[in-house]
């Protein structure tokens, strides 16, 4: 059977407050076009389908559409598990209608999929919280399902099923400890699976992923993973990359667009697995044609350059950060011939030439009146001194807030 794994959609996600929707569906209908054309089976979808708790209605529709496409009235099974950007309650609102199309919506840890006859191509079974027996087109597959495990999701959910000492331990061998009593279910004729949301140890990172949810705590080790499992099918960083220490096929399939300029040279994809029970498998990276790309311009000889290369088309289907040297800060008229020119530029950035910046101790700092600090760091940051009136303006701005934190008033008219 034929496998296809993505994850990370992140739908309704901007660029520095650039829409981006259009994009996302395209690259949507790119995966729907490759799972039609490598006659796939089975669709999992790792988590990350929306990029916050509240999404918009186009967000939503455009799910929507994708998993009913993706289901083929139920010839073809689709996995849905919730990520950390996602509201599981929410994600699963549609669970009763998607049953009827094959689309399997799994919102919690310990979330139980319904046992459903309706489609004859793709079925569930039998099930469990936390796992399922599907039979797709004639072939048995037991999926091992980890929805976001934050620390308070497995203490809320697992409470009651897990002995209580495993909840006291480790978080990595609080998972592992789940995901291998599952694997009790794994069988030698079944194709055997996990999909889950969250951070191997040893994958790499991007800044379009929070940090706040990445490693440290929540970090899992590669041994954990089921050694009977066939494939680990991994949502959570942005960047498709197998999970080298994992002593089973364990892939991240990475997001479907860049979402931040830490992802320039990221080519974009999903994973084309070929299983069958008690065999390796085979693992196809396809990547993804559709979606602008990243692109940094550094414009060393100043904005005529930049103005050049806007002229000449250079990137012009890209997202742009730009970096511009100059020898005096931009003024408004050189920034809106930029941008009138050129939308699709993000930022903005000038480079001061020949600027060093300042470095400003504690003691320093200490001994040095706040106007006096304001300037420092305006030219540590700018390259040139501040205007009077500007410093003027900051110091009014200061002693409003003063007199608010003692109980008085202010007048910055």
């Amino acid at each position: 059977m034929k496998i296809l794994h993505t994850s990370d959609w992140h739908l309704g996600k901007l660029l520095e407050g650039r829409e981006r929707l259009p994009e996302q569906k395209a690259a949507l209908m790119e995966i729907c076009q490759i799972a039609d054309e490598r006659q796939v089976d089975l669709v999992l979808i790792a988590g990350d389908i929306f990029d916050t708790y509240v999404p918009s209605a186009a967000a939503e529709e455009l799910f929507f559409n994708t998993v009913e496409r993706l289901a083929k009235q139920g010839e073809r099974a689709v996995v849905v598990i919730a990520g950390n950007h996602d509201s599981p309650e929410r994600l699963c609102a549609a669970k009763p209608l998607a049953d009827r199309h094959g689309i399997i919506l799994l919102g919690l840890p310990a979330s139980q999929a319904s046992v459903t006859t309706a489609q004859p191509n793709s079925k569930v079974v039998r099930s469990g919280p936390g796992w399922m027996e599907l039979v797709v087109n004639g072939t048995n597959v037991v999926i091992i399902t980890l929805p976001y495990p934050s620390e308070a999701r497995l203490n809320e959910v697992l409470n009651a099923t897990l002995d209580e000492e495993l909840l006291q331990k480790a978080y990595s061998d609080k998972v592992g400890a789940i995901l291998n009593e599952l694997a009790k279910e794994f069988r030698d004729d079944t194709v055997n699976l996990v999909i889950s949301h969250l951070f191997m140890r040893g994958g790499e990172c991007s800044e379009s992923e929070r940090p706040i949810q990445l490693g440290g705590a929540l970090t899992v080790e590669p041994a954990q993973l089921p050694s009977k499992a066939q494939y680990v099918a991994l949502g959570h960083l942005h960047k498709p990359q197998e999970i080298l220490g994992a002593t089973v096929p364990a892939y991240y399939s990475g997001s479907l667009l860049a979402y931040s300029f830490s992802e320039i040279g990221y080519q974009k994809a999903v994973f084309i697995i070929d299983a069958h029970p008690g065999q390796p498998v085979s693992v196809e990276k396809i990547e993804l044609k559709s979606g602008k790309p990243l692109v940094k311009w550094v414009a060393q000889n100043g904005v005529p350059e930049v103005l050049e290369w806007i002229d000449t088309k250079k990137d012009d289907k890209a997202w742009i950060d730009l970096e511009v040297w100059v020898k005096n800060p931009l003024g408004n008229e050189e920034i809106r011939a930029i941008r009138s020119r050129r939308d699709d530029i993000i930022t903005i950035r000038p480079v001061i030439e020949g600027h060093n910046e300042v470095a400003i101790t504690v003691e320093s700092r200490s001994s040095q009146p706040i106007d006096q600090l304001f300037i420092n760091f305006y030219h540590s940051k700018i390259g040139i001194l501040p205007r009077p009136e500007l410093v003027d303006y900051f110091l009014r701005i200061v002693n409003q807030e003063d007199a608010e934190d003692s109980g008085g008033g202010g007048d910055l008219s």
